[in-house]
């Protein structure tokens, strides 16, 4: 079974380097690979019900995507629910905040409000994986990467699997 799983991740996430804009729009791409990310993550309230929120700061595509494909389906015992934020001081109370980069001014703010709390921080600008992101997407060689910051995501309480940290990018 864990064969399988391990070689599903692979090809989610090598379709994902290899998609070009003409496939499929980049929200689309970005929205498979969050949904896929929180499969491979695990958070110290993973066996409590109640909602498991997804945040979205600044693309509403990604938004609207992540809300139609994910929202309001399980997650173990928990419901998808996706939020739209146009900023930091709106957010509140996340699993997972995806900061789109034209919003990644907001960074920063993010950072200080999730610190301490068991939040995936996932952005989408160059630098932001080495200033604290959790997962920051990455285009190398015309393909889409992500970089796994372990400090960060063992700061947040959170844990990443085997199978994840080895498609990444480590930092």
């Amino acid at each position: 079974m864990k064969v399988l799983k391990r070689a599903l991740l692979i090809s989610v996430f090598s379709l994902a380097g290899v998609v070009s804009a003409q496939d499929r729009p980049v929200h689309e791409v970005y929205s498979m690979m969050v949904y896929n990310f929180v499969r491979y993550v695990q958070w110290p309230d993973h066996s409590t019900g109640g909602e498991f929120v997804i945040g979205v700061i600044g693309n509403n595509d990604m938004y609207n995507t992540l809300n139609s494909w994910y929202g309001g389906k399980a997650k173990g015992s928990k419901t998808f629910v996706i939020k739209k934020f146009n900023s930091a001081a709106e957010m509140s109370n996340c699993h997972v905040v995806f900061i789109d980069t034209n919003k990644s001014g907001e960074f920063e703010a993010v950072n200080s409000k999730t610190k301490g709390q068991s939040t995936l921080v996932i952005t989408d600008k160059s630098g932001l994986g080495q200033r604290g992101s959790g997962i920051n997407f990455k285009t190398v060689d015309n393909k889409l990467k992500f970089e796994l910051n372990q400090k960060a995501v063992e700061a947040s309480n959170l844990k990443v699997s085997g199978s994840l940290s080895a498609m990444a990018i480590l930092i």
